[in-house]
């Protein structure tokens, strides 16, 4: 497959660099049962202690049924409450930001690899020598996004990607956000490839002039490619000015 025009490629992760299952699988279960003592041994860390208090203000206005629950318990401790944002898979920025860090740590003690489909860092790697800008848009946080790529399972690829845009850019599924990042990377919606296993993230690229791929990859939920070409591997992906 030959696509034309394009000098950036622009890359979802979950179920288009890396399985989805990693995430659900590996990720979340891995906070759920190591974020209570990285909490309890770090609240004297400030970085931490500001995303707990920050965290902590987020629960007393959370009009979540169980939230206020849990608020409501003798002795309710924010830990509580992260463990449930978890549970409930709700996209708090102050909990993306302790996971990564909880995260970090796995990575670096070798608990943790990203997972990466077979074809992924070659074609990043030719791509890359082609002279292709590359770049992440994920829903997980940018120190997310650089620590599955700086862990690989084929090491660290970081050195190949040159921006980096999650949800603090805009979500995921609003045409905006694309439009901002194609600003963002200096570059017209039309010379950026943009690949996904969203249908409604590619139809927000697309009608921001991104050309678009849909990532079909083993054990992904949605098949719906819609209106647009769907891509399982990048072994044969040209992309060219």
């Amino acid at each position: 497959m030959k696509i034309e025009g394009i000098s950036h490629v622009l890359l979802d992760i979950e179920g288009t660099t890396c399985p989805v299952s990693f995430v659900a699988g590996t990720l979340f279960p891995y906070a759920t049962q190591h974020l209570g003592a990285f909490v309890e041994s770090n609240r004297g860390d400030a970085t931490v202690a500001e995303l707990l208090t920050a965290t902590e203000e987020t629960w007393k206005q959370d009009n979540n049924q169980e939230a206020q629950q849990l608020l409501a318990e003798p002795g309710a401790d924010v830990i509580a409450y992260l463990q449930l944002l978890i549970k409930q898979d709700r996209k708090l920025s102050e909990l993306k930001d302790l996971q990564g860090l909880l995260w970090a740590k796995g990575y670096a003690s070798g608990d943790l690899k990203g997972p990466l489909f077979a074809d992924v860092a070659p074609a990043l790697r030719r791509w890359h020598q082609q002279g292709a800008v590359l770049a992440v848009y994920s829903s997980g946080s940018v120190a997310a996004q650089q620590l599955l790529y700086g862990h690989s399972t084929e090491g660290d690829l970081r050195s190949l990607f040159s921006h980096w845009f999650d949800t603090r850019t805009g979500a995921k599924q609003e045409v905006a956000s694309y439009r901002a990042i194609s600003e963002a990377m200096g570059v017209g919606g039309s010379k950026v490839l943009f690949i996904s296993d969203s249908l409604l993230e590619c139809e927000a690229a697309h009608a921001a002039e991104m050309q678009v791929l849909f990532s079909d990859r083993e054990g992904n939920p949605g098949r719906d490619n819609g209106p647009f070409e769907r891509i399982r591997s990048y072994e044969d992906l040209q992309v060219n000015p």
